[in-house]
Order: structure tokens, then C-alpha cells, then sequence
């Protein structure tokens, strides 16, 4: 019942937290890219609503789907300095953030924003192995689809084409076949 900003939805991380978030029961999954390709993809994941920043505001966003107060958890998978801003400023009180993306350095913060709201921030890395094993099983086991994160197949001869296509940016997820 929670609603979900994630910042660089369209990724392969970003998109892939769309379908756990939807999975899990959220109310709204509400996504930026700068992507039209990756925008197109999130949706196809589950999105509740997924935004071109230049072109539509989060605070746009959320009045759309009746949301007053601002989101409850908050995954930035962008990397980008603004788009982690544009999260804090639309962060509930209390709400908790992952940060997936590497940030510039050179990130700045208002700092007082997120003392004020009480927002708790979780840097990720990697990952608690065997638990997301465990979890992801679980969540398979029961139904979840991530079937449209993975765009292209190649075969192992071809690695190219694939790096070009990601390059490109025009992608989720590309699999090599080695057989």
C-alpha cells in the first residue's frame, strides 16, 4: 500500500524494481527516465505512471493519482544529482531511500530537507546474497513475471551487438547464449 518513486526506472535495476515493487503489494510505482525506450519498458514491468522529467513534473505526477504528501519509499537508480534531489523534495516524513545509482562526488544536498523530513537513506552495493536469492525465489515461485526486462538474446559469437545495442541505451537486459 506504499507508493514508490524510482528515479531511472527505465534501467535494468530500475525497471526490475518496478515488478518486485507491484509485486509486493505498492499502491503507486511512479518513475522518471530520460529514456523514451526505457520509459516504454518500465511500463511494460507494471508502472503505475512513468514521467519525462523535462517534461512533467513528480509533483505533476502525483496529483494525477491523488497523492498529497509524498512518497513513503524512494529507490534512486538514475545516478543523476537531480533526480536524487527531486526525490528528497517529494519524500513523505519518514520515508526511506536506496540509493542503487553512483552519484556524482560532487552531489549536493540540502541537507536540512532531509533532517527535517526524517528520511532515512540506505546506500546498496551489492547485495545480502543469499537473502535476495531467497526472496527473488520466492517471489518467481509465486508468479512474479520479469520476462520483459530481458529485450535481446544473442548468441555468445555476437557480444558485439549487444554492446552496441547498450550503448545505445535501447535495452533492458541482453542475454548471450553459449551454447
Amino acid at each position: 500500500g506504499e507508493d514508490v518513486l524510482i528515479t531511472g526506472v527505465g534501467g535494468p535495476i530500475g525497471a526490475m524494481a518496478v515488478a518486485i515493487c507491484k509485486f509486493a503489494g505498492a499502491r503507486n510505482v511512479i518513475g522518471t527516465d530520460l529514456s523514451k525506450y526505457r520509459r516504454d519498458l518500465a511500463r511494460k514491468m507494471g508502472a503505475t505512471r512513468v514521467i519525462d522529467p523535462t517534461k512533467e513534473s513528480i509533483k505533476e505526477a502525483m496529483a494525477v493519482h491523488g497523492m498529497v504528501a509524498g512518497f513513503d519509499i524512494g529507490l534512486e537508480c538514475s545516478g543523476s544529482p537531480v533526480a536524487f534531489n527531486d526525490m528528497v523534495n517529494n519524500m513523505y516524513n519518514g520515508g526511506k531511500i536506496s540509493l542503487l545509482g553512483l552519484l556524482p562526488q560532487k552531489t549536493q544536498i540540502n541537507w536540512s530537507k532531509l533532517i527535517f523530513k526524517g528520511l532515512t537513506l540506505k546506500g546498496i552495493y551489492g547485495r545480502e546474497m543469499y537473502e535476495t536469492w531467497y526472496h527473488m525465489e520466492m517471489m518467481l515461485t509465486s508468479g512474479l513475471d520479469i520476462s520483459p526486462i530481458i529485450t535481446h538474446r544473442f548468441h555468445a559469437d555476437d557480444f558485439q551487438k549487444g554492446f552496441d545495442i547498450m550503448e545505445e541505451g535501447n535495452c533492458g537486459k541482453i542475454i548471450l547464449n553459449w551454447e
